[in-house]
């Protein structure tokens, strides 16, 4: 449940499957590099100091350590490394066959369990490379027409409605939105910098006309808090990878503040700080299904959907598919090929049988 003082971490298995499939991917270290000794005792501990070694993602700690956990309390409680092949395999069986496990869900379970025994226990199974994955089935994206857009976008205000406008007019995934920053929003240019993206890149995407004053109300809301906090001497945002230290004075700024800023404080769930966190995810995605409710849209329709409406309706409007692939930030062209098939899955151009009787 939501606390006004900590940020929210699901204890479900699908919301932490949804929660590392949309977090951004971090570059491990490659399997026969050096790892250092651990300095925790208990076991969870241990996945937690080796995952933030790592520099994974909080959403990627919360679902390796959800797994994890399910896989100790199935066995009995026992130790992972008093395990092997057998249990694993019993393991992914009971959740494919009894729980009836996604493929995804399934993946994201054998991922834990891979990093449990290879990052934090090191131990050389020849068994663990054999684990077959399950295929994750290609499905075509659920797509709205400009009006069911529109509609939507229409029941929608404040921060939720310029942060699905955002979402919209450049294509952004939810987490890159969320994480904006100030100095990220460059007006003079009509662009919006994304940094660390999934796949850990930087790119730029447009800033459209129709976002100027969406964004500026939003910068005036996001301008109060951060006097807010400023007021109340709160420690500042969360900086990565050690700028803090770097920049003192950095996590106080406004360029640094957050561009969609939670209205409460929160407890940061690594370092224990009282800080201003970003607008929370399921905070925005309850209030845009209700939006999507009431426009009479029956399509299973969620945020990331406007990502997937950003690409279609650039591709109907005739743009290359490069330059789709490059706003979407996809490292290969084949990922951004799923719109073709979306514009052509209607057989354009191609006459029923059933029309010529």
């Amino acid at each position: 449940m939501y606390s006004h003082n900590k940020i929210p971490i699901s204890s479900s298995s699908n919301r932490a499957g949804r929660a590392l499939r949309g977090a951004d991917s971090r570059v491990p270290l490659k399997s026969n590099a050096a790892l250092p000794s651990l300095q925790s005792k208990k076991i969870l501990d241990q996945v937690r100091e080796r995952i933030r070694y790592l520099h994974f993602s909080i959403r990627t700690e919360q679902a390796y350590l959800y797994w994890i956990r399910f896989f100790i309390r199935w066995s009995g409680t026992r130790h992972p490394r008093d395990m092997g092949a057998a249990e694993v395999t019993s393991f992914l069986s009971f959740l494919a066959n009894d729980r009836k496990a996604s493929a995804s869900t399934h993946r994201v379970a054998l991922s834990a369990l891979l990093f449990l025994y290879q990052k934090v226990l090191e131990v050389d199974l020849p068994w663990l490379d054999g684990l077959a994955r399950p295929t994750v089935p290609r499905r075509l994206p659920v797509v709205l027409t400009r009006a069911e857009v529109s509609q939507v976008l229409a029941l929608l205000d404040g921060e939720h409605g310029a942060l699905a406008k955002v979402l919209y007019g450049t294509g952004l995934r939810i987490t890159e939105a969320l994480q904006l920053r100030v100095k990220d929003i460059d007006f003079a240019h009509r662009v919006i910098i994304v940094r660390e993206g999934k796949g850990f890149k930087d790119r730029v995407v447009m800033l459209p006309d129709t976002l100027v004053a969406p964004l500026t109300q939003q910068l005036a809301h996001a301008r109060a808090c951060w006097g807010q906090d400023q007021a109340d001497k709160r420690p500042g945002v969360f900086m990565p990878h050690a700028l803090e230290r770097k920049y003192p004075g950095a996590a106080t700024s406004w360029g640094w503040f957050w561009v969609f800023p939670q209205s409460r404080v929160s407890t940061d769930p690594r370092s224990g700080e009282v800080r201003r966190h970003h607008l929370y995810d399921q905070t925005f995605q309850r209030d845009f299904k209700r939006a999507v409710v009431r426009a009479g849209v029956v399509k299973p329709a969620t945020p990331h959907t406007l990502r997937h409406c950003f690409a279609t309706h650039l591709l109907q409007s005739g743009y290359d598919i490069r330059s789709v692939q490059e706003l979407l930030g996809h490292a290969d062209v084949s990922t951004t090929m799923i719109y073709t098939h979306v514009l052509n899955v209607a057989g354009r151009g191609v006459i029923s049988p059933l029309d010529r009787m």
